[in-house]
């Protein structure tokens, strides 16, 4: 299996002009093994199997563990890389968020307004209008009727659906779609160091391997030549350096996914240790959900509530959730006409009642006076109740978090919102040209976009929602959850809001990984250079090679686990 893989990764990357670890490992493989044969078969020696058995089961190793670090983590790069970490469900009227692995069949999920449908499910309640162009690339909502199947993979355009889970997530009809490539997003990342470090390792181990051969030719001595040629491919065979990468990523997406940080791949981590740009939206993300309050100011009836409420309740932005949370009310009444635009408010027909709630500009209102706050207005039938004065406080440990940040990278703020808590943010974010306020989703991709074109590495942070295209086109895209699921398959990571203090460590930690990489390297170096001292003199021995190649891998494989885990404890992390 490792030679076969090996051998496809290097012909598929010579194609691409390309060369890494996989060239140089598939070719020292190739040549051990038909060296062996050679000596076996003309009894010219004691052949290279051992050796060669004793590679294969190390590779084996480092491939099953990889496999099982990755089947752990629950944002692998398969269908749960691209759904929500929790999902809303009903019992007895109640709402209530699971995580996505509890899902079962017969389970009664509220989905909202653009939120995804996780599991293949039955329409109980609702009308189903749903964008199934994560799953088969056509834009075209498509309608479904009550009792109707509806696949997981659509996200919800209308107002809130209540569906019944027919099937387990595992054996959802994406499941089996999102195994194919042509279902996966893509986007360029920064080379990583074993990528570049490869290149370079392998068109020096062919010079070192050619230059020793033909030393011995041109000397008169061919079978010393063709001896020291094969024995630099063999006793070089970068096994330890293929490891050191893997082995090291996969000890750190460990210790991240039990703090709560769940990365799509593993090299979202040497990525993240190069970031120098740091953006963030307000509201969901540097704001705490759970501190938020409400005051209202104006005339509002116990009937006009309920309507808001039954209104707010088919929106997953976080001030439309908090406030449903705050009005405490039951669900009594179906929406229609539902509208939701991102960032400027909701609209919708409740009771024969035209019911607005929004900003300003969303609701048609002109105040006589400037209002301070996070405001959102509520027109009921063309009539102007008043407005919800939202308060809300920034996630503990924030002025801490930018502090530490700024010692080595950029931060910016971009924010929907009014410009209201300018001044109180300057404390957090000094410099007052980099927040941005009144901010669309297209203008924030487009802010990102600039600061890309400076060459800065930029990692947004934002609640999946109306970031989605700064999430995406980011170097890195991270949404901040809360126990919801309105994040985008355009993001490398999510956090769990609980975690967010936590952000320096998950910096530092992966800068310390790509630390213990560069000196697993240096650490294999030492073990090549030895065998090669041997092996360009055409000395090398098949009991040479079999001490020293599973000594490296051996070495390294303690070295990356124990190495990644103290920093760990340094970094407060373990």
């Amino acid at each position: 299996f490792p030679t076969r893989r090996s051998s496809d990764l290097a012909w598929l990357n010579l194609k691409n002009g390309v060369l890494n670890l996989d060239f140089p490992l598939a070719l020292g493989i190739a040549v051990m093994f038909i060296r062996s044969i050679v000596e076996i078969a003309t009894n010219s020696g004691p052949g290279w199997v051992d050796t060669l058995c004793g590679l294969i089961f190390f590779l084996l190793i480092g491939k099953w563990m990889q496999q099982r670090t990755y089947h752990h983590l629950s944002f692998e790069r398969d269908y749960r890389s691209y759904f929500p970490v929790a999902v809303t469900i009903l019992e007895n009227g109640n709402e209530r968020p699971i995580p996505l692995d509890q899902l079962k069949k017969g389970h009664r999920m509220l989905i909202r307004s653009n939120e995804i449908i996780p599991a293949d499910a039955i329409l109980l309640k609702g009308n189903a209008n749903v964008d199934f162009s994560f799953v088969t690339g056509e834009s075209k909502p498509v309608h479904k009727v009550l009792g109707e199947i509806v696949y997981a993979g659509g996200r919800q355009l209308d107002a809130a659906i209540e569906l019944e889970v027919v099937k387990a997530v595992s054996q959802s009809h994406l499941t089996k779609l999102w195994n194919n490539e042509t279902f996966r997003i893509e986007k360029d990342t920064i080379m990583t160091f074993s990528a570049t470090a490869s290149k370079y390792f392998s068109i020096m181990l062919l010079a070192v391997a050619l230059g020793s051969g033909l030393f011995w030719m041109f000397n008169g001595d061919a079978t010393k030549g063709i001896a020291s040629f094969s024995a630099v491919l063999i006793i070089a065979c970068p096994c330890a350096l293929a490891l050191a990468s893997p082995f090291t990523l996969a000890a750190v997406l460990s210790i991240f996914d039990k703090n709560k940080f769940y990365l799509k791949n593993p090299a979202v981590i040497e990525q993240l240790a190069r970031i120098d740009t740091f953006v963030f939206d307000k509201t969901g993300t540097i704001s705490n959900p759970d501190r938020a309050g409400f005051t209202f100011k104006g005339n509002i009836t116990a009937e006009q509530e309920q309507l808001i409420s039954d209104l707010s309740r088919n929106s997953g932005h976080p001030l439309s959730r908090e406030l449903v949370k705050w009005l405490n009310l039951p669900q009594q009444f179906m929406v229609s006409n539902y509208r939701e635009m991102v960032g400027r408010g909701l609209s919708g027909t409740i009771q024969q009642h035209e019911v607005k709630i929004g900003n300003a500009a969303f609701t048609g209102i002109t105040l006589d006076k400037p209002v301070t706050g996070s405001i959102v207005h509520v027109v009921i039938d063309e009539h102007y109740v008043g407005y919800y004065l939202f308060t809300q406080q920034w996630r503990e440990g924030l002025k801490a978090l930018t502090v530490n940040l700024r010692k080595g990278a950029n931060l910016h703020l971009l924010s929907g919102d009014q410009d209201h808590d300018r001044k109180e943010l300057t404390t957090i974010f000094t410099e007052d040209n980099q927040m941005q306020f009144k901010q669309s989703p297209q203008q924030k991709l487009d802010y990102i976009k600039a600061l890309q074109e400076k060459g800065q590495k930029v990692l947004m942070f934002g609640d999946g929602l109306n970031d989605a295209g700064g999430l995406k086109q980011s170097d890195l895209g991270i949404a901040v959850t809360d126990n919801i699921n309105n994040f985008t398959p355009g993001c490398e990571a999510i956090l769990d809001g609980a975690s967010f203090s936590k952000v320096p460590a998950f910096i530092q930690q992966a800068k310390d990984a790509v630390k213990v990489i560069h000196m697993s390297f240096a650490i294999s170096l030492v073990y090549n250079i030895v065998g090669l001292s041997f092996a360009v003199q055409g000395l090398l021995s098949p009991l040479i090679a079999a001490i020293l190649m599973p000594a490296s891998t051996a070495t390294i494989i303690s070295f990356t686990s124990i190495a990644a885990r103290v920093y760990a404890r340094k970094n407060k992390l373990l």
